[in-house]
């Protein structure tokens, strides 16, 4: 059930309609083994520090908001193929990152320079998924 779903779903999203400047599709995991070890160090620090309440635990709000909606965007556009609601989804998490990258800042300055890799990535993601939603509407 779940490789058919996988296979539907990669059929799914090859037929959308893309712009020229979207990334060959193997792009992404590399792109996103990199990014997800940024975020397990940098997140993992915030998170640690929040629960020792060596920082104010709301700081943590925005990473685990963040962590919500990067889960929620692979179901969301290949489970439900729905190009919409993973356009509302990422940009909530171009919100929730920004959103992060402030609050850490007067705590820990280092973690909001090392989000700047994800942030550049998931802007342009934004603007991709937002394209591909407004071609294929």
């Amino acid at each position: 059930m779940v490789a058919s779903m996988t296979m539907e779903s990669f059929s799914w999203y090859a037929q959308l309609i893309k712009p020229s400047w979207a990334p060959p599709s193997e792009v992404f995991a590399p792109v996103w083994a990199v990014l997800y070890l940024i975020i397990a160090v940098t997140f993992g620090y915030v998170f640690f520090r929040a629960l020792r309440r060596t920082m104010d635990p709301m700081v943590a709000v925005p990473f685990a908001l963040n962590l919500l909606f990067n889960a929620a965007f692979t179901p969301l556009q290949f489970g439900l193929q729905n190009n919409l609601l993973a356009a509302a989804d990422i940009l909530l998490m171009l919100c929730t990152l920004i959103w992060a990258m402030i609050a850490i800042y007067p705590h820990a300055k280092w973690i909001t320079y090392a989000q700047i890799p994800y942030l550049v990535w998931v802007a342009f993601a934004t603007v991709l998924q937002g394209t591909i939603t407004y071609l294929n509407f």
